[in-house]
């Protein structure tokens, strides 16, 4: 079989160069033009992965102004930035047909598309597809590689935010918010389904999580005080009125008192596991990853009854 012409939009490796700028307007150009609804664009974006935080920064403005935006931002993110850049670009550049059949001008989006595609190959963006036969495995190392420097940016942002929120003597309130904010960020940098706050008849719930096949309510507290008994079984409650797969999930940075958790497993089966401050700070020094921290703390709480197991101690 013969490939003659045909090419292959892959990323050529070994360049973390910054787009030139007729490129770089171009994607710009076939972000605003292939894109109608800010959903399927968002969800574009962070495929190639451009952290959500930096996203959600200028998701009110229109879809050129927000490309435009974040080509910028990772261009200032040095190497890692440069190439999810660079990805962006390999995405638009692969697209067969429009990625959103909600775009009021196909003809438009279409010419946007083909001129990017143009550029991308003149820029040696892109390679030959005989060239390109032997590259599937380093693609793939190549994708997960871009995935994990994305995700690295993005803790590295939540880590520099947390410790902010340490040094700022904020109303205990908007410090709650804050720590809500900051869990849903988490667990979307680790691509883990993250519900923010929301509001049933009868209660408020700080998030939902789904993990390994359960459910997960989350309480959320920044607070000077260690959450009571009565806090806690009062959440523990709200886990069990729910389907019996739902698991509570309680985030307190003060910690727990001994003789409250106690006190809490005595005689009954415990549906919470509770995670403190100095867990938060492991996970987002990405000393412990988000899904090893969950999948230790299910491990100790199932086999050996230990619903507040330190992180710490995974070091040791």
């Amino acid at each position: 079989m013969h490939n003659r012409g045909r090419i292959e939009f892959r990323e050529v490796t070994g360049m973390s160069k910054r787009l030139p700028y007729e490129l770089k307007e171009a994607v710009v150009s076939a972000c605003g033009q292939a894109f109608w609804l800010k959903a399927p664009f968002r969800s574009f974006l962070l495929s190639c992965g451009v952290p959500p935080e930096m996203y959600d920064r200028f998701a009110d403005e229109s879809k050129y102004k927000i490309a435009r935006h974040i080509l910028e931002e990772l261009e200032n993110k040095e190497e890692e930035g440069l190439f999810v850049q660079r990805r962006i670009a390999t995405e638009l550049a692969k697209l067969r047909r429009i990625p959103d059949q909600n775009v009021l001008d196909m003809d438009a989006a279409t010419t946007a598309l083909r001129r990017l595609k143009k550029l991308a190959v003149d820029q040696r963006l892109v390679i030959k597809r005989a060239k390109a036969d032997a590259s599937s495995r380093k693609g793939k190392s190549e994708r997960k590689a871009a995935e994990r420097s994305a995700r690295n940016i993005a803790l590295r942002e939540l880590h520099s935010r947390f410790c902010d929120m340490i040094k700022r003597d904020e109303d205990p309130q908007l410090r709650g918010y804050g720590l809500e904010t900051l869990l849903k960020e988490l667990f979307g940098a680790w691509e883990i389904n993250y519900r923010p706050p929301y509001r049933t008849s009868t209660e408020q719930i700080d998030g939902h999580f789904r993990f390994e096949g359960f459910d997960y309510l989350v309480e959320a507290r920044w607070r000077k005080d260690q959450p009571s008994f009565a806090d806690l079984a009062t959440f523990k409650s709200k886990v069990e009125g729910k389907l019996a797969s739902t698991r509570g999930f309680f985030v307190s940075m003060a910690g727990f008192r001994d003789e409250t958790i106690v006190r809490l497993t005595t005689g009954a089966t415990s549906s919470i596991l509770l995670m403190d401050g100095q867990d938060l700070a492991l996970i987002l020094e990405q000393i412990v990853s988000l899904p090893d921290a969950l999948a230790a703390k299910i491990r100790k709480a199932s086999q050996e009854g230990i619903v507040h197991f330190p992180l710490a101690r995974l070091r040791g």
